[in-house]
């Protein structure tokens, strides 16, 4: 059962779920009617209001999703919690795995690296800090859709290198791999992190080599890296 989060200010709840929806990801009226359960009506005058004050925007397509007023009230409040969270947990499995490690969120139709550790010495995979990646390739982008809410994954999955089963699988392990998928070359291991009420916010993940991850990275790594995106995830709950 979810926890019963209303605050008693009916519209203040409302434009909170609206927020809390596009969380995930850019939403279009009807999407946002179905995650919300709002009436179309209402659902459109407060995505509207919050427009008119930052808090959300239209991309290219005309959806809704998360505005920049946001990013400047994080700012102010002060550093990342996630990012602040990463360093230590990073640093961890690099050491462990001795490859490249990295933490991604998405934003929009890309998912940005927010944190990384690089291999010391030898051969990296290098992904600095605020690169922006497809969302159709990786295994950081199959954590990122697997549990979005349906309407969106079939839309997500429009073109990309997974599928849907693929997608399933990544859900019922935990975990995800790729191997060549985003680049050739590269394989990768991702985890989901999830905030302190649940949701996947952000994947954990290490890239490098097919020579050094083997073409069944997960075999290898899968378990180091679910462990650490449980880390991650407990820190945002401390």
């Amino acid at each position: 059962m979810q926890e019963n989060r209303s605050s008693g200010v009916g519209v203040l709840d409302k434009a909170a779920h609206i927020l809390d929806c596009l969380e995930a990801g850019p939403a279009s009226l009807s999407q946002l009617v179905e995650a919300t359960g709002l009436a179309r009506p209402t659902a459109h005058r407060l995505a509207v209001a919050l427009t008119h004050h930052r808090l959300v925007a239209r991309d290219i397509q005309g959806r809704f999703m998360l505005g920049p007023r946001l990013g400047e009230l994080s700012s102010a409040a002060g550093e990342d919690r996630l990012i602040a969270a990463s360093g230590p947990v990073l640093n961890n499995l690099r050491n462990v795995t001795g490859e490249s490690s990295q933490v991604f969120r998405r934003q929009g139709d890309w998912r940005v690296c927010v944190a990384s550790a690089e291999r010391p010495i030898g051969l990296r995979d290098t992904i600095p800090v605020g690169t922006q990646l497809s969302m159709k390739a990786g295994s950081a982008a199959q954590i990122l859709t697997a549990w979005e809410e349906q309407a969106r994954l079939v839309e997500s999955i429009h073109n990309a290198r997974f599928s849907a089963t693929m997608l399933a699988a990544v859900r019922r392990r935990g975990w995800a791999q790729s191997v060549g998928e985003r680049e050739r070359g590269t394989a990768s291991v991702s985890a989901p992190v999830r905030s302190p009420a649940g949701k996947v916010i952000a994947a954990i993940s290490i890239s490098g080599p097919i020579e050094r991850l083997t073409r069944q990275p997960g075999r290898l790594h899968a378990e180091v890296v679910c462990e650490a995106a449980a880390a991650l995830t407990e820190a945002l709950r401390s």
